[in-house]
């Protein structure tokens, strides 16, 4: 069975481009969200949400599981979905580690 990914694997590939296999778009992994409250017993590991961002086009990226490959870095397996972006020229997009 393969680790856990964890947020320190993405932590040093923040502002990096990250390419969606399969698909025309890279974005930079923008930001990573995560809620630094006490760890429920059992868990095994802490929540977090990668945050990748894109300037708005009339298409975006359907969401999807996607190979995901950082640019230096290696390449993860994750599902990616479109959020709501208040900034009008930005499409922002997640990938949800719970």
């Amino acid at each position: 069975m393969e680790n856990l990914l964890q947020i320190e694997d993405f932590k040093p590939h923040v502002g990096k481009l990250v390419r969606f296999k399969g698909t025309r778009f890279a974005f930079p992994l923008n930001r990573i969200v995560s809620d630094r409250r006490r760890l429920p017993k059992g868990a095994k590991r802490r929540p977090f949400i990668l945050v990748f961002r894109g300037v708005k086009e009339h298409e975006y990226m359907p969401d999807g599981i996607y190979e995901c490959e950082i640019e230096g870095g290696p390449t993860h397996t994750m599902y990616v979905n479109p959020i709501q972006t208040p900034a009008p020229e930005w499409q922002e997009y997640q990938a949800v580690f719970n």
